[in-house]
């Protein structure tokens, strides 16, 4: 310990300075919890009662080893990297063709956290750098689930705008099948439920007896559940993940809260009006030759992945993603027959997009409306509704929801109406035939929100090997967020 008297002036100089910046976090941070280690700052700078840098120090006084050096440099560096991760940038590979032509299966993106503001961790007890699990691991986590934080967004420059792309926590994510996360778990529960009705004439008649949309979804999906538990279950392992720890998607918000967003013919519709096409927007369309085959160059010309190419059936048709700038450009080709734009039709059936059940029956070209939830904003609850907006009430903001007797119950009270506690968004891939977004796994919460790219640092074509591989074009690419 020093004798405060013998403190050199300079260090009472980095003390204060120390203290400031510290207190500048916590305010910032708004957790009154950071205020104790600010004696550990001080202690640092000034008091030494802790002898911090023991482990340099050597009997003979002598300065210490270039290893030690060396170790105290990478560990000040994986600590700086950790905050910066943790509230300022992050790292984010492109894994799918969800964002083409926007963004590409091997871009690497920078992604700002304090655009949107960066989030107080909710389980700040985790080892750095990771995401769910520990590295070459697919079911030991990387976090402990104690202590657990609240939500709490600290202050950024920006806020989420129609048209930006963003990195967000999977909603859907929050329970995990361990042995399969694609698709997610509440997928699998209704396909396996709905199997086990089709097969069951009790269970039919069960579900005929269900009065609303609600009870027959919880049913179909609760009969998903039990199977997944059996023990001869190959999906038996179940695992739950805090926001903060559920996998990273990265789409364009396309729907804001408050919104009233539909889809018809493949067009998107906010608050009953036409939205023009982002520029980079794609669909699948059956492309027919007048007999021949296409080649490699044709799809290279066109940007299309070697996943993409594909045929439909034995024919000279081909399904292809194209712009619908390329698609009229295709369409002048003397070697083109016919394109066609692929279009689901309402589904009769009403399970292949969210909410999943016949009561509502949309498609993934022919969707909704359906309001978006803002924070603060009241709305009308009814058995008719409650399935669509259960998820937000119970899953996002905490509460307890039933549907009985033609009556909706929160918290074990009835509830004809319900005010939104955050903000919601709806995401939806540029590649919208091949984007699995809101249209299946409904609205992305405020609190969900990760941070929005700023520009790409690298990009791989997976079709290439290195070096062709490297698109050089597209190094500090910026200009993919908005129209």
């Amino acid at each position: 310990m020093r004798n405060l008297k013998n403190v050199p002036a300079i260090d009472w100089v980095k003390t204060a300075l120390c203290v400031i910046i510290y207190l500048l976090i916590v305010l910032w941070t708004q957790n009154a919890w950071l205020l104790l280690l600010l004696p550990v700052v001080f202690d640092i700078y000034s008091s030494e009662i802790i002898p911090w840098g023991f482990w340099k120090k050597r009997k003979d006084g002598k300065k210490p080893s270039a290893i030690v050096e060396w170790i105290d440099a990478i560990v000040f560096a994986l600590v700086a990297v950790y905050f910066v991760n943790l509230f300022l940038f992050q790292n984010y590979k492109i894994p799918t063709s969800s964002l083409e032509k926007s963004l590409l299966v091997g871009d690497h993106l920078c992604v700002s956290k304090y655009n949107y503001g960066p989030r107080m961790p909710n389980t700040p007890l985790s080892i750095p750098m990771t995401q769910n699990t520990m590295p070459f691991t697919t079911a030991t986590p990387s976090y402990l689930e104690w202590p657990m934080w609240d939500y709490h967004r600290l202050a950024g420059t920006d806020s989420v705008r129609r048209g930006d792309i963003v990195v967000f926590n999977f909603p859907a994510g929050d329970t995990v099948c361990v042995n399969m996360t694609n698709p997610d778990y509440y997928s699998i529960a209704l396909i396996r439920g709905y199997n086990i009705i089709s097969q069951n004439v009790k269970a039919q008649e069960t579900l005929r007896s269900k009065t609303s949309t609600w009870e027959r979804n919880h049913y179909v999906m609760e009969l998903g559940r039990q199977s997944m538990r059996q023990p001869s279950s190959q999906l038996s392992d179940i695992i739950w993940r805090p926001v903060d720890r559920r996998d990273c998607y990265v789409k364009r918000c396309v729907g804001m809260p408050g919104d009233s967003l539909m889809i018809r013919h493949n067009t998107v519709y906010i608050n009953g009006k036409e939205e023009a096409d982002y520029p980079d927007v794609q669909h699948n369309y059956y492309v027919t030759t007048n007999g021949q085959l296409l080649n490699d160059r044709f799809f290279d010309n066109l940007g299309v992945s070697i996943e993409d190419r594909k045929q439909a059936g034995l024919g000279p048709t081909y399904v292809i993603p194209l712009t619908r700038e390329k698609a009229k450009a295709v369409a002048q080709l003397p070697s083109i027959k016919s394109i066609e734009i692929d279009e689901e039709e309402p589904d009769s059936v009403g399970l292949s997009v969210y909410p999943f059940t016949p009561d509502q029956p949309w498609s993934r070209d022919n969707y909704g409306p359906i309001w978006i939830p803002k924070r603060g904003a009241t709305m009308e609850l009814t058995p008719a509704n409650a399935l669509l907006y259960e998820r937000a009430i119970t899953a996002y903001e905490g509460h307890k929801m039933d549907v009985r007797e033609g009556k909706v119950f929160i918290d074990g009270q009835e509830a004809t109406t319900y005010t939104f506690g955050m903000d919601y968004f709806f995401m939806m891939g540029d590649n919208r035939h091949k984007s699995a977004d809101s249209r299946y796994w409904g609205f992305v919460p405020e609190d969900h929100v990760i941070g929005r790219p700023i520009f790409v640092w690298l990009s791989l074509d997976p079709d290439k090997s290195f070096p062709a591989n490297i698109r050089w074009n597209r190094l500090f690419k910026t200009d993919f967020d908005r129209r």
